[in-house]
């Protein structure tokens, strides 16, 4: 059945209902003439069908990748991976507690109604407001003192004290502006594209929105995104020429893809497979049950697994390679030490061992061969590791609910910083399924609140050699790897970048640029 202009926020509702059953539905097949032809429509197979599409919850990649082309923030990412204006054509910090964001002239949302001052006030406070859910939303009210509207073009931002990342938190996709006569439920934004029709489960059909601010974008006047969440079905799919462009090329396919004369991929390093734990109740709310946990797992089994030795061991905390935060001493300071494990359960009050249930998912090979391994490596210390494999919306909803021992869970920081460490460490955040339930530390969320306050270089390296000192103490996030991150794409398709880094997963800002050579 075919609904169309349904609300993002009916898709959300109507879509958990259906549980895991409509996340691998009947694909509609394209026969290959009539994708020869077509060239004015971009097929991107996503990995899962979005669990919800509200503006500023955090649900995943696939969902991202949808909502930033119908929704977008004052700033945004450049291909290079460098902050760049989106619907804001300026912004310079006026003192260190101000900043003065410029919005670009003549700027509507889909339904529209201009983009104003106030309505970038409005969409914080509704993103601030005390009943919200977005993921944001206690770094806004933590950071934002109030918000100044002095002309007809000019946001003031008075912050309640320095920031040395607040210029990502506006380029978060998180943080996307709608239109003053739109809601959270029901959004509409100021994206490249806007949506046409939906099949629940299955596919969202996108049209280039007319007013888009940026004179001859999107390059590609309809864009669908279809749901392919078995990962052989989609790369046979882009073999087949019935898609364009897939995300979470599985590692097993990379060689294949590479020497396919008409595909190409593009690579970049960044992402990280990592456990979780639920430190509110069960086994892992003793942190030396979960540094047994670390000091026993094989990673460089996880590397082969499930990435096929498309990527490296990660033993410590996420400062991603390169970084000038990032310390080689402590980078790998949970190695394989199974007399170290096994001394740590003993003094956790479990010298024998216990059983423990792991969620995953079975949706994502990375995530099923990952808990595999992990399963794998507990057992010689004597912790039996009972596999709980759901679909990803499920895996999702499970995670935000706190209904696991441990779990697996693969992401990237939301910017390329030391401070996106926080959206996995401080526990005075909205809870969420990519951070250890119930795990709050008051120190360390100290700690990290100075780092992202400290405008000094060095003394904000000194600072996150603190926290990561406190982190790896606590456990509570445990390194597994470091994987490469790939999209493939016919070799006719142009423009489409996978961005540097940990901002992989927002390279969907690019479909605007995408086109057929």
């Amino acid at each position: 059945m075919t609904e169309r202009n349904l609300p993002f926020a009916a898709v959300s509702r109507r879509r958990l209902l259906q549980g895991s059953a409509g996340a691998a539905l009947s694909i509609p097949l394209l026969t290959p003439p009539t994708r020869a032809q077509a060239r004015d429509r971009m097929i991107f197979a996503l990995s899962s069908y979005p669990p919800s599409l509200r503006p500023w919850a955090n649900t995943g990649t696939a969902a991202g990748t949808v909502k930033c082309q119908t929704l977008r923030g004052l700033l945004s990412y450049a291909p290079d991976g460098t902050v760049r204006g989106d619907l804001a054509e300026s912004w310079r910090a006026d003192g260190p507690t101000t900043w003065v964001v410029k919005l670009r002239s003549g700027v509507k949302f889909h339904d529209g109604e201009a983009l104003t001052p106030d309505a970038v006030r409005r969409s914080f406070e509704l993103m601030q407001d005390e009943k919200s859910t977005a993921f944001l939303r206690n770094q806004l009210v933590t950071l934002i003192d109030k918000i100044e509207t002095p002309d007809a073009q000019t946001v003031r931002f008075v912050l309640k004290q320095p920031s040395a990342t607040f210029v990502y938190l506006l380029a978060s996709w998180h943080a996307p502006m709608i239109s003053p006569k739109s809601s959270d439920a029901n959004p509409v934004g100021a994206g490249p594209y806007r949506v046409t029709d939906v099949e629940r489960g299955t596919r969202i059909d996108l049209e280039a929105f007319d007013g888009y601010w940026r004179a001859g974008h999107p390059k590609t006047k309809k864009l669908r995104f279809i749901n392919y969440a078995d990962e052989n079905l989609r790369v046979a799919a882009l073999d087949a020429g019935d898609v364009d462009l897939i995300e979470y090329v599985p590692w097993q396919s990379y060689e294949s893809i590479e020497k396919n004369a008409k595909l190409k991929m593009d690579i970049v390093d960044g992402p990280f497979m990592y456990l979780l734990f639920n430190a509110q109740q069960g086994p892992f709310t003793n942190a030396k049950l979960r540094q047994a946990v670390a000091y026993a797992i094989r990673r460089d089994d996880v590397v082969k697994a499930a990435f096929f030795g498309r990527g490296s061991a990660m033993g410590g905390m996420p400062f991603p390679k390169g970084s000038e935060f990032r310390d080689e001493t402590t980078a790998n300071h949970w190695r394989t030490d199974l007399d170290l494990a096994k001394k740590l359960l003993a003094e956790g009050g479990q010298p024998g061992g216990f059983s423990a249930k792991l969620l995953s998912t079975a949706q994502y090979g990375m995530h099923k061969d990952t808990a595999e391994v992990v399963q794998q490596s507990l057992a010689p210390i004597g912790i039996k590791v009972e596999l709980v494999l759901p679909d990803w919306a499920t895996r999702v909803a499970v995670g935000n609910r706190g209904q696991y021992d441990f779990a697996v869970m693969g992401s990237a920081g939301d910017f390329n910083d030391p401070d996106s460490m926080t959206q996995f460490l401080d526990g005075s955040l909205t809870p969420t399924y990519t951070r250890s339930h119930g795990y709050n530390n008051p120190a360390l969320n100290d700690l990290l609140a100075q780092g992202r306050a400290e405008l000094d270089l060095a003394k904000r390296k000194a600072i996150y050699r603190a926290a990561e000192k406190l982190a790896l103490e606590d456990a509570a996030l445990v390194g597994v790897a470091w994987r490469q991150q790939a999209y493939a794409m016919q070799k006719r398709v142009t423009g489409f970048k996978n961005l540097p880094g940990f901002l992989s997963f927002y390279s969907g800002l690019t479909l605007e640029d995408a086109a057929f050579g």
